[in-house]
């Protein structure tokens, strides 16, 4: 559903991707992961078409981004580290507005049920800058999440959640994932990226250092029966 090969991208002499492949299927849930500066949002970013890539292809279900951007960008979703919010749209306008922009069908039925599962139901008709951060982070999902896309592309979706929002939110991903999505996850939270994704992309200066499942990463650490963290910072440092 989602293929990206030989991705690469440069900011003046420094390379934040440097030849990346891999790929996403539908109904699974790939974790990108690696320190600050590994080319994680870089990655995400130049996938959603957002950056422009030096070089390499990006295939979102069956459309080349850079030939077909519209076709590719319309059964896209993507959720950025920074909620990005219209100042004067209300919760609900912004779910409406995004849908109607992605040609969603049915948006007046789709919206009430989206709002429960958000858990922003009595905020709808308040602000971004009424919202506190985590609901903020809320709404920025729903706006992904309004058109059904084929490929959801998340960076850091849970910050600033509380633990109830967290619980409910990676149901939410675990259920649009059954029901076909892709789902490419950025997180420094390991546990929540060993408890949602079935493979794990260690990203190191813009390269794949190790591609596996989270139990086959974790046993590539410096010890016998270590965790995903131990085998990452392990691969890291």
């Amino acid at each position: 559903m989602l293929e990206v090969t030989g991705l690469a991208k440069s900011f003046g002499t420094k390379a934040a991707v440097g030849g990346l492949s891999f790929r996403v299927a539908a109904r699974e849930v790939v974790g990108l992961v690696g320190a600050n500066g590994a080319g994680k949002t870089t990655t995400l970013l130049a996938v959603a078409g957002i950056l422009r890539a030096d070089a390499g292809q990006v295939r979102i279900a069956g459309h080349d981004l850079a030939t077909e951007p519209i076709e590719a960008k319309r059964r896209l979703g993507f959720v950025p580290d920074e909620p990005a919010l219209f100042d004067y749209l209300t919760v609900e306008e912004h779910l409406r507005f995004i849908g109607r922009l992605y040609g969603a069908r049915d948006i007046e039925q789709r919206i009430p049920a989206l709002l429960v599962d958000l858990e922003l139901g009595d905020r709808r008709t308040s602000l971004p800058d009424e919202l506190s951060r985590g609901m903020r982070q809320k709404l920025a999902l729903g706006c992904a999440f309004i058109h059904d896309p084929k490929v959801l592309l998340l960076d850091e979706p849970l910050t600033g959640l509380d633990p109830v929002g967290i619980r409910r939110m990676k149901d939410g991903i675990r259920t649009r994932a059954a029901d076909g999505a892709a789902v490419l996850l950025s997180s420094h939270l390991l546990a929540v990226v060993s408890e949602l994704c079935s493979r794990v992309i260690v990203l190191g200066h813009g390269k794949a250092l190790a591609e596996g499942s989270p139990s086959e990463i974790a046993a590539r650490g410096p010890t016998l029966g270590g965790t995903l963290e131990d085998a990452v910072l392990d691969l890291l440092t």
